[in-house]
Order: structure tokens, then C-alpha cells, then sequence
């Protein structure tokens, strides 16, 4: 059991001492992403998530307009944007205060975001590899920058689960060190990590990192997971995405007491609950 200690987010123009884990929700400006629910293209829609999800005591406002679910179709750099903006002004509508991060494995897409619509987080699902200025790009952003482990691409992924007889956790270990090394070249800053759960790995191998979570948070980054009614819940369970929440609780549960520092969300009431509950029992002396 890991007990839980302060870490400091260190933002643009400022950095704060984080006290306990942070909940990043997420809204989905696309019309495929697999959880229906999370789907919001009209700016009210969004702004009604953004709205419930503040009042549900969230942290960070995680916005993507492009599916990543395994599959996915790809959408130009220009609609991205389009969608990303409508979004990103309809959340800033609600609340000027709240952190906001841009889901985008794409260099212009997070300078955009970030430059033009005043969002504090690039969260990059590639982890660096699909785009090639995305290092140089962040770096000169100044910002915070989540690197996910993914092999491939969304279309493909799921093809590349064999990572050759190597452990699966090594294998992750080993892409986000040398991705953190390469993204020091180039002068970047903050970088949180994230395993990748569901991006190029087996049920099994998803349940792997889980169990060594521990190993990741070793690395001396703070580490994010994002779970959040995948398919390494449902089909374990065999149950639908809409049926998981219980499932990613239970999830997000582990996470936490393994020592994650963010949980990406689609109902952030149940993993704010979720977070007391651990935080008071692994305060308890």
C-alpha cells in the first residue's frame, strides 16, 4: 500500500503543491467516442457536462475532438480544431478557473489549444510518436505534458499487442524513460505519465500494469490512469460500457491505493467519493 504524498503541478505561469490525487473528467467533442454518455458536440451540451462536473468537485476538464477508441477514424486538423474551440469556450463558459487539458497526439493541434483557447495541460495518448514536433512544440509551450504509452496508432493498435516475449510492464517502462529523455532534449518541462490502458495491450497485459502500478510511480513522475468504463472492465465483467462504473470504482480504487496521482473519468461524483474514502483510509494512523 502506497501512501499518498504531496507533488506540485507545474503549470505555465504558476505551480501549486497538490495534496491529494486530482480527477480529470473527460468530455468528448466526437460523435464516436465508445462511451456515448461522454459525447458532447454543441457547445451546451458541453457546457452541461462542464457545469455537473464542477459541481461535482473536479480538478482538470480533460476536451478531445478526436476519437482515440481502438478503430477510430481519423478527422482533419482543421475540423479538430473547430470542435476543440466550441468545446474548450463552452467549458471556459462555466468556469474561468478550472484546469483544462487537450486530448491531441497532434503538434498544432495542442499549440492551438493552448496558445488560442488558454489550456493549461497537452495530454498526448501517442506519448511523442505520432507526431514528431509534439516535443519541441510542448516544450516551447511551457506546459505540463502527459505522455501516454501507445504502440501504433488508433487503427492499429490493437494489432501490436506482442511485445516479443518481453514483459509488458518493462516494455511500457522502458518507451515512456526513453520518451521522458528525448522530450528532456528538447527542453520540455513536467511530464506525467500514463501506462496506456486499453492502448496496444491485452485484457490481461491492462491488469499486468494495474498490479505494478507501484513500478511506474517509481519512476519519480506523477502518474495518471485513466480506466474509466474501458473494455478491460466490461469484458471481464461482460457487461456494457454503460454498465462499468462500478467496475472502473473498483479500478480506480487500486489505482489509488498503488499511489496514481490523477484518474482520467467519466463521473467524476463516484471517483471524488472514491478518493475520500482512500485518502481517509490511508491517512489513518
Amino acid at each position: 500500500m502506497t501512501t499518498f504524498g504531496n507533488w506540485t503541478l507545474e503549470l505555465k505561469n504558476r505551480a501549486f503543491v497538490v495534496e491529494r490525487p486530482l480527477i480529470m473528467g473527460i468530455i468528448n467533442a466526437t460523435p464516436d467516442s465508445f462511451y456515448s454518455a461522454s459525447r458532447a458536440l454543441v457547445p451546451d451540451l458541453v457546457a452541461q457536462h462542464a457545469r455537473q462536473m464542477v459541481a461535482d468537485g473536479v480538478d482538470i476538464i480533460d476536451v478531445g475532438a478526436l476519437s482515440t477508441r481502438p478503430g477510430a477514424d481519423l478527422v482533419s486538423v482543421r475540423d479538430e480544431m473547430k470542435r476543440l474551440k466550441l468545446a474548450v469556450n463552452a467549458v471556459k463558459s462555466v468556469s474561468d478557473t478550472v484546469l483544462t487539458s487537450v486530448d491531441t497526439f497532434r503538434a498544432d493541434v495542442a499549440c492551438f489549444a493552448v496558445e488560442e483557447l488558454g489550456v493549461d495541460i497537452v495530454n498526448d495518448i501517442s506519448g511523442g510518436t505520432l507526431d514528431n514536433l509534439m516535443f519541441p512544440t510542448v516544450a516551447r509551450l511551457g506546459v505540463p505534458y502527459i505522455m501516454m504509452h501507445m504502440r501504433g496508432t488508433p487503427a492499429t493498435m490493437q494489432q501490436m499487442t506482442d511485445y516479443g516475449g518481453t514483459d509488458v510492464v518493462d516494455a511500457v517502462i522502458d518507451q515512456l524513460q526513453d520518451g521522458i529523455n528525448r522530450f528532456r532534449e528538447t527542453g520540455g518541462g513536467q511530464v506525467i505519465v500514463d501506462p496506456g490502458l486499453g492502448f496496444a495491450k491485452t485484457v490481461e497485459q491492462n491488469y499486468c500494469l494495474l498490479n505494478s502500478l507501484d513500478r511506474l510511480v517509481a519512476l519519480g513522475h506523477p502518474v495518471l490512469v485513466g480506466a474509466s468504463r474501458k473494455s478491460m472492465i466490461y469484458k471481464v465483467l461482460d457487461c456494457t460500457p454503460e454498465d462499468a462504473l462500478n467496475g472502473t470504482t473498483v479500478v480506480n480504487t487500486i489505482a489509488l491505493v498503488a499511489g496514481a496521482h490523477i484518474l482520467r473519468v467519466h463521473d467524476v461524483r463516484a471517483a471524488v467519493e472514491t478518493r475520500t474514502l482512500v485518502m481517509k483510509t490511508l491517512n489513518c494512523t
